[in-house]
């Protein structure tokens, strides 16, 4: 018989309403929004593939600079570090400060406490207000892990994180060579296509064989202004 949930802690949000932390048993934790489960620590394969595939080619890298966009319970934050050298520099963006209380506490047995490696930096702030004011060429990598992905309803230019403009910031932002991952429910060509236009190389990966599978896009910044998108839905 499954054990029952226990709340940790909980806070309201301005925006999204009531979060709460869960667990049952060692190691089994759920964040959820009122009725909707947004993570699942027994769920980790794309937000894995996400920091692996964001990192991939950084690991030999003398000093890699690297962006991750959402905290969460830093799944994908310890896949970006175990690929990274000692030697490198990450900035989280996280909206909630209790989001990091949390992993510095309850989550950090998950992760091996990642929030506090002598890498991180955690800000409280908004992701796309940071690729905005960065210089450019500043970073290897960007990778987000936001709650809301890109969608084909998502605003195709004026989406802060998503839409057309927000994606040239982004790649403004990137070193040549730079990685763009992003997580998303599903896949979605219109974004795919955002990003070849804006001159990323792009592919879509599935991760897993089984079950329901999330969509990485994985885009890397070339010296063109406009690249044919490839996708890879294994």
């Amino acid at each position: 018989m499954a054990l029952p949930w226990k709340t940790l802690d909980r806070f309201t949000t301005e925006d999204e309403g009531i979060l709460e932390l869960r667990q049952r048993g060692k190691g089994d934790y759920l964040i959820t929004v009122g009725p909707q489960v947004l993570m699942n620590s027994k769920a980790q394969r794309s937000e894995i593939a996400l920091g692996q595939l964001g990192c991939g080619g950084l690991r030999n890298h003398p000093s890699p600079h690297v962006l991750v966009g959402g905290l969460g319970m830093a799944i994908t934050l310890r896949a970006v570090l175990d690929a990274l050298p000692a030697t490198a520099q990450v900035v989280v963006a996280e909206l909630n400060a209790k989001i990091l209380e949390w992993c510095l506490g309850p989550l950090a047995e998950l992760t091996g406490a990642a929030a506090s490696d002598p890498r991180v930096t955690v800000k409280i702030a908004d992701v796309a207000e940071l690729i905005r004011q960065a210089p450019a060429e500043t970073f290897d990598a960007v990778i987000l892990d936001l709650y809301r992905g890109p969608h084909p309803r998502t605003d195709r230019r004026g989406d802060p994180i998503y839409g057309s403009r927000a994606i040239d910031r982004t790649r403004t932002a990137l070193k040549p060579g730079g990685t763009f991952a992003v997580w998303g429910e599903n896949p979605d060509a219109g974004f795919e296509g955002r990003l070849a236009a804006a001159g990323f190389t792009v592919r879509c990966e599935r991760p897993g064989r089984g079950g329901y599978r999330h969509a990485v896009w994985v885009a890397e910044k070339s010296a063109g202004t406009c690249n044919m998108v490839q996708t890879n839905y294994k």
